[in-house]
């Protein structure tokens, strides 16, 4: 991992892929990841880790399961938000977005408990990004 400073704008150009994210840099046992999302994700939920996202361009909902019922929130451009470990959550962009989560390294987007996996998702723990400094 490098120690330069990284362009996100520059990172997010470099790949096409949906839901499949990259990993910026690492602080501590955590990923800085950041993906592009369009359309819906898996119904999943992480066991053992909350999950940040802050949302870099457009919008991205989160359904979410929990024990008063189902909710979703909606997180514009800035926002940010963290789903409490154990929820079952299926994030979804209907006009696409970027996003930059953090998570303990290894973590899969997929979570611990899942809906099957899209073929068009290529990693769920992320590709390591290279050298894309500023």
């Amino acid at each position: 991992m490098s120690n330069a400073p990284v362009s996100l704008a520059k990172a997010l150009a470099s790949f096409d892929v949906l839901w499949s994210p990259r990993i910026v840099t690492q602080v501590n046992d955590y990923d800085v990841r950041i993906a592009k999302v369009e359309g819906e994700h898996v119904w999943h939920a992480h066991d053992d880790t909350d999950e940040f996202f802050l949302v870099l361009e457009g919008e991205l909902h989160i359904s979410l399961r929990e024990p008063d019922g189902e909710r979703t929130v909606l997180l514009e451009r800035g926002s940010v938000f963290t789903v409490p470990r154990g929820t079952q959550h299926r994030p979804y962009a209907p006009s696409g977005a970027s996003i930059l989560m953090f998570e303990p390294t290894g973590t899969p987007s997929t979570g611990d408990r899942q809906d099957e996996v899209p073929a068009h998702v290529d990693v769920t723990t992320g590709h390591m990004l290279g050298a894309l400094g500023a």
